[in-house]
């Protein structure tokens, strides 16, 4: 995997760039193909697998970072399986819960490597490290604790209401083995 080596080294506004970009690009265009044609059951069941291989690798990984950067490179990986649910329903409901997943991400990893780049300063790079930033930053730290649990899909939070609105789409187009394999990624 090349995204967890190419954040870690790349200066926080180019991540963040690299982690939001791309990710709409590619959604705007897959969504334009669904809404003005049929991409098939063989494209729909091919974004149905890289969801739910997306979403494991993504927590599985993530589970064993200890590197800020690299923890939020592993993150955006299991978030495209999350967005990739809604493609895989090939519905109207699918595509508007993409976009607001899409949006709601978007501002999450804003703020996330926003706090990042404030941080620099400290020297903040180890996930340990964010201990000490309770005592020297309570407000930076307050914040990127929000929007982690955000990441997580925490109530009542905007990522929980992301995945509730893209795990409700899968269940409605009848993806029902997808839902629950993005809670228990979530939960991960």
């Amino acid at each position: 995997m090349w995204a967890p080596d190419i954040y870690e080294g790349s200066p926080t506004p180019v991540t963040a760039f690299l982690s939001i970009a791309p990710k709409i690009s590619i959604s705007a265009n897959i969504s334009r193909v669904s809404i003005y044609g049929s991409y098939g059951a063989t494209l729909q069941q091919i974004f149905f697998f890289c969801s739910i291989a997306s979403m494991i690798l993504g927590a599985l990984a993530a589970m064993a970072q200890t590197k800020v950067k690299r923890l939020l490179a592993h993150s955006s990986i299991g978030h495209v399986g999350y967005i990739r649910t809604g493609f895989s329903c090939g519905t109207i409901e699918g595509i508007q819960s993409l976009l607001i997943g899409i949006f709601i991400y978007a501002s999450m990893t804003i703020d996330a490597f926003a706090i990042v780049s404030a941080l620099r300063q400290t020297r903040v790079k180890y996930i340990a490290d964010l201990g000490a930033l309770a005592k020297t930053n309570p407000i930076s730290a307050i914040t990127f604790s929000i929007t982690m649990f955000s990441y997580a899909g925490i109530p009542p939070l905007a990522g929980f209401c992301s995945k509730f609105y893209l795990f409700f789409a899968a269940l409605g187009c009848g993806a029902y083995f997808l839902a629950p394999v993005g809670v228990v990624t979530s939960v991960i």
